[in-house]
């Protein structure tokens, strides 16, 4: 995945905006959702032909919090209030097709440009200027194009697990450790582009889904992970195929009230809007070919020592491109990183931002 999940970053188009607040009571539950746990109260904004929720706390320099898959907003509660009460205001939406938020049926509504003019219709709504925006796994995909498509609305970038993408201008990046995954047509981001495929996998047990999605150890283990024979399923990544063993690897670590809301969530909503943001991949490259080649803004990295598929060492050469950049290693964590070690990432990401944009 190195390869594949690197080239996310390379730009896009914009679609019109227009935003509105817009009441809970109209909203929510509309899709068997309710709002999540543990977090403020949801707004809902409509903005880029859709109505977002949008969960939100603090005053001061905005910091937009971007979820990844198999997440939703809710993936930031240990974030939100960290952030608000040093002096930020905290934005986390539920993302398109995800949770209270849902999106249309078309796939090719899920491109990256798409996403990023998503995050502007809530900054206009807002009257919001100018954002730093912190995303992790696909989020960071969208924070790492923002700076690239949006310069003039970004104040910062904070990518976690999730690298900014080489442009392709330059050369590739010497002596990088090379991935350990084999890639095989197995390889989960290949099974998720099929339109229908992972579906009935990921929906016949949801809470046994996020038992072993959202776990750690197992492939979460980069030298156990090692060790294991190169013609296995976890070597290749066939997330489907692990998960329809009895007893697929991994421990999950989070409290029981976490695991029923990702659950519940899933369970009424279906897994195929977080899958489209997979089925529009190919994209990337048309929606990032304008885009700006460097990253002229401030920039963290946060990488987890223990993620297989986006390894801290994806993010060699990052310096090439960024003129201010900092990076940071979380040990011990696999690639759930700000729900493993909240507390960790909750230091790094506050201390940055005092230093960098408070």
């Amino acid at each position: 995945m190195k390869s594949s999940r690197r080239k996310f970053m390379r730009d896009s188009a914009i679609a019109g905006l227009g935003a509105s607040l817009l009441p809970l009571a109209a909203n929510a539950q509309s899709n068997g959702v309710r709002p999540a746990p543990l977090m403020p109260e949801p707004n809902f904004i409509e903005s880029n032909g859709i109505d977002m929720a949008v969960y939100e706390k603090g005053e001061g320099p905005a910091v937009v919090f971007c979820h990844g898959w198999p997440e939703l907003a809710f993936s930031w509660r240990n974030q939100i209030d960290a952030v608000a009460e040093a002096g930020y205001h905290a934005i986390a939406p539920d993302q398109r097709g995800f949770g209270l938020t849902g999106g249309p049926e078309d796939p090719m509504q899920y491109d990256l440009g798409i996403f990023c003019d998503d995050l502007l219709g809530i900054m206009d709504a807002k009257g919001i200027e100018k954002a730093v925006f912190c995303g992790h796994d696909w989020g960071g995909a969208v924070v790492w194009a923002m700076p690239m498509l949006h310069p003039d609305r970004c104040l910062g970038v904070i990518g976690l697990n999730t690298s900014a993408s080489r442009p392709p201008n330059l050369p590739p990046v010497e002596n990088s450790d090379p991935s350990l995954i084999v890639m095989t047509p197995r390889y989960y981001f290949a099974t998720f582009q099929q339109p229908g495929y992972a579906e009935p996998i990921l929906g016949a047990d949801v809470r046994k889904t996020f038992d072993f999605i959202l776990s750690r150890g197992g492939i979460w283990d980069t030298e156990a992970f090692a060790q294991i024979p190169e013609d296995s399923d976890e070597r290749r990544m066939d997330l489907l195929a692990m998960l329809q063993r009895e007893d697929p690897p991994g421990e999950p670590f989070m409290s029981e009230q976490v695991m029923e809301y990702f659950t519940e969530t899933y369970e009424a909503t279906g897994f195929t809007g977080g899958l489209n943001w997979y089925r529009a991949a190919a994209r990337i490259g048309s929606v990032m070919a304008n885009a700006q080649p460097r990253i002229e803004v401030p920039s963290l990295y946060i990488g987890a020592e223990n993620d297989v598929i986006l390894p801290p060492s994806s993010a060699d050469g990052m310096e090439d491109f960024i003129s201010d950049l900092e990076k940071h290693t979380v040990m011990d964590s696999g690639h759930w990183t700000q729900q493993e070690k909240p507390e960790e990432v909750n230091r790094v990401i506050v201390d940055w931002l005092d230093r960098k944009i408070s």
